[in-house]
C-alpha cells in the first residue's frame, strides 16, 4: 500500500463551494487502486501500530478518490435522477464524507491514526442507509417518468454505485476490524478458513426465521457435496449472498405450495471445490421464473412479490438486512458482492418447476477488487 505523491502535496483550499467542486474534479481524474483479497489479508496479518498507520495513510488517499468518483456520478445522472430529493440527500452525504477526509491531515502518528479511525467509524455509520435512500430516489424517478424510467444507463449507474459502495465499506470495515479484539482464524473481516457449510447453516436459520415470521412456515434445507471445504473469504459477504438466495427460494416454495402444505419441497444446496472457484448451487421447487422474466431479475426494483414500502426509519437499512421480498434489490446486489472479488452469480430457471442459482467465488484470493470509476 504505497503512497501517491500527488496526494501528499499541499492541500488545495476548499473553504468555498467552488473550491470544493474543483477539489472533487481534481480527485476524480485519478484511477482507484484495487487490491486483492490476499493483499488485504496479508497486510492485516502483520498488524502493529506501524502497519495500522500505513493502512490509515493509504485509506486517507484512496477513499478521497473513490468518494470523489461517486460524487461526480451523483451530480451528472441522466433522466433527471440527480434532481430527485433522495439522490440529492445522497450527494450531500457523500460530499460531507469527502469534505471530512479532505480537511483531515494525512495521519503521521499513532494519535493521528486513532483520530482518523474515529472519523472512518463516523463515515461508515453515516452511510448505513445508502441502499434504502437510493431505492427511494429510483422510486421517485419511476413515479415521475413511469415504468420505463429504469433505462439501461440507470441500471449501469446503480451497478457502479453499489459495487463502489461494497468496496468502500470493505476497506473501512477491514481497518475498523483490525482495531477490534482479534478473532481466531480472522484477519479483520477476512477468515482464513471460511467454511461455506457453516455460513450456510447460519443463513438458513435466519432465512427460515424470516420466512416463518411472514408465512408461518418454511421449507427445510439439505446440504450436500464438500461440506468440509474451507477457503479464505469474507464470511459476512458470503452470508449476505446465501441469505438472499435462500429467502428467495423459501418464499417461492411457500407461495407455490401454500403455508399449510403438509410437506413443503426441501431446498437443496450443493458445495463444490474447483481449481479456480468454490461453487455453491441452491435449487428449489418454487415454480420457476418465466423465460421472459429471467433477464429482468437483475434489474433494480423488479420483483415477483408485492411491493414493499421503503421507509427511512425502517430497520432494513444496511447491506445485510432486507424484507422477505418486494424491493427487487436482493439478486442484483448479491451478484455485485460475488463479482467484487472476481466471482459471479447465475440463475437458471425452469418455469413450472423451480430455479437453480449458481454462486461462484474465487478460491485463490488473487483477483483484484472491481472498482468502477465515473464515466465523466
Amino acid at each position: 500500500m504505497r503512497r501517491r505523491a500527488w496526494l501528499d502535496s499541499p492541500t488545495m483550499n476548499v473553504s468555498t463551494p467552488t473550491q470544493f467542486r474543483e477539489k472533487i474534479r481534481f480527485l476524480a481524474q485519478f484511477k482507484q487502486r484495487p487490491l486483492t483479497l490476499r493483499q488485504i489479508y496479508e497486510f492485516g496479518l502483520k498488524r502493529s501500530a506501524e502497519i495500522l498507520l500505513q493502512e490509515a495513510q493509504f485509506l486517507h488517499q484512496e477513499l478521497r478518490v473513490r468518494l470523489a468518483h461517486r460524487v461526480r456520478d451523483l451530480e451528472t445522472l441522466p433522466f433527471g435522477l440527480s434532481e430527485m430529493p433522495s439522490v440529492q440527500l445522497l450527494r450531500e452525504m457523500y460530499s460531507g464524507s469527502l469534505m471530512d477526509l479532505v480537511e483531515f491531515p494525512r495521519p503521521e502518528s499513532n494519535r493521528d491514526e486513532e483520530r482518523f479511525t474515529e472519523l472512518l467509524e463516523n463515515i461508515k455509520q453515516r452511510h448505513n442507509n445508502v441502499v434504502s435512500i437510493m431505492s427511494r430516489g429510483i422510486l421517485e424517478l419511476k413515479e415521475m417518468l413511469g415504468p420505463d424510467a429504469l433505462q439501461p444507463e440507470i441500471r449501469e449507474f446503480l451497478d457502479r454505485f453499489y459495487l463502489s459502495r461494497i468496496g468502500i465499506r470493505m476497506l473501512i470495515g477491514q481497518h475498523l476490524a483490525l482495531h477490534a479484539e482479534p478473532r481466531p482464524g480472522y484477519v479483520g473481516l477476512i477468515c482464513s478458513k471460511c467454511c461455506p457449510a457453516e455460513v450456510l447453516e447460519e443463513a438458513t436459520r435466519n432465512a427460515q426465521s424470516l420466512c416463518d415470521f411472514h408465512y408461518g412456515a418454511s421449507p427445510s434445507v439439505r446440504v450436500m457435496g464438500n461440506v468440509a471445504l474451507t477457503f479464505t473469504y469474507i464470511p459476512s459477504h458470503l452470508h449476505h449472498m446465501l441469505f438472499e438466495l435462500l429467502k428467495n427460494s423459501m418464499r417461492a416454495v411457500v407461495e407455490l405450495n401454500g403455508a399449510d402444505s403438509p410437506s413443503l419441497p426441501e431446498i437443496r444446496v450443493a458445495i463444490a471445490r474447483g481449481q479456480e472457484d468454490v461453487t455453491i448451487k441452491i435449487s428449489d421447487e418454487g415454480g420457476g421464473i418465466p423465460r421472459s422474466g429471467v433477464a429482468r431479475i437483475w434489474t433494480y426494483l423488479y420483483t415477483t412479490a408485492r411491493p414493499t414500502t421503503i421507509e427511512l426509519n425502517s430497520p432494513y437499512q444496511s447491506d445485510f438486512h432486507a424484507p422477505m421480498a418486494g424491493l427487487g434489490y436482493g439478486l442484483p446486489i448479491s451478484r455485485l458482492y460475488a463479482r467484487y472479488f472476481g466471482g459471479d452469480l447465475q440463475v437458471i430457471s425452469m418455469e413450472g418447476f423451480g430455479t437453480d442459482a449458481y454462486l461462484h467465488l474465487k478460491r485463490l484470493g488473487d483477483e483484484k477488487e472491481v472498482v468502477p470509476r465515473t464515466l465523466h
